[in-house]
């Protein structure tokens, strides 16, 4: 992966530009989902095949429906220029994935990050984080085990429109909630979730009222006991970002509390929650989110 200046490549830039499967002027990403996984990848005997992070996560996006692959077969004929439109819209555009990372710091505990340009979301729909950290583990699983020890989720809460959501969906990600009602109680897991953004200081503006919003609104997914302005995650966790957000991490709030389950599934979850609560709260920067248990 070429990486010039020590930046991440920005195939999906906000443009007009055509990229693979988008023709000029047609749909294209309101910013970045990015997603690093850390802990430790125990690779399975039984791999034999070069198949690798992208190539999973992008088999895996087709077959769950949440790639988007619309664009345009262009020929000419006698009559002049025919467009044929082919794909299908869906939640996300591929960009990059691997396993190693050139930004990575050389203490990190990364086994895989994967990278996504995503389509603008329906005004009573979150960001599709959840179904993101879905498809990175179920491309990490083909892999090889993970023992999941952190995760870091770049929220791109930008494109959210909170003044088009309709009354019942101001806060989409609680529609969703239900799904971890019934969870197992013993699976529920003390967490430290800290948000960033970087050099804009508005994670640490609006983090007593998102603490507000955390306890009043009606959800048993997150159960948020307390904040913090100064306890963060450990350096081998820095993000391997530059250009997809306003880097270095530099303006942070931590929150304490107890998650239904220590799962990708529940941590996407609470990505599309947290983007939800800062978009309403006035942020409109991307957000980077580190989590680890306590």
């Amino acid at each position: 992966m070429d990486v010039p200046d020590g930046r991440m490549p920005d195939r999906y830039a906000h443009s007009d530009q055509a990229r693979p499967g988008l023709a000029p002027g047609a749909r294209g990403p309101v910013g970045t989902l990015f997603a690093a996984l850390h802990g430790e990848l125990t690779p399975h005997p039984w791999r034999h095949t070069d198949r690798d992070a992208y190539s999973f996560f992008s088999d895996r996006s087709l077959a769950m429906g949440w790639l988007d692959d619309i664009g345009a077969v262009i020929r000419q004929t006698a009559d002049g220029v025919e467009e044929t439109r082919t794909g299908a819209a869906g939640l996300w555009g591929m960009n990059d994935a691997g396993q190693q990372h050139p930004l990575a710091v050389p203490e990190s505990s990364l086994v895989a990050w994967f990278q996504v340009g995503v389509e603008a979301v329906a005004a009573d729909r979150p960001l599709p984080v959840q179904p993101f950290l879905r498809c990175a583990g179920d491309a990490t699983a083909r892999l090889g085990a993970l023992r999941l020890d952190a995760v870091q989720v770049l929220l791109p809460v930008q494109g959210l429109d909170v003044a088009a959501r309709p009354a019942y969906a101001r806060f989409p990600s609680l529609r969703a909630a239900g799904w971890f009602v019934d969870a197992d109680p013993q699976s529920r897991r003390r967490v430290r979730v800290t948000l960033d953004s970087g050099q804009d200081p508005s994670a640490r503006a609006v983090a007593t009222a998102m603490r507000e919003s955390m306890r009043r609104l009606a959800q048993d997914v997150f159960a948020c006991e307390s904040h913090s302005l100064t306890d963060h995650d450990p350096p081998a966790t820095r993000p391997p970002l530059d250009r997809s957000w306003l880097g270095p991490p530099l303006h942070r709030v931590t929150f304490h509390g107890t998650l239904a389950e220590w799962s990708l599934d529940a941590l996407g979850w609470l990505g599309g929650f947290l983007a939800d609560l800062a978009a309403a709260h006035g942020v409109r920067t991307p957000l980077l989110l580190t989590a680890s248990p306590s």
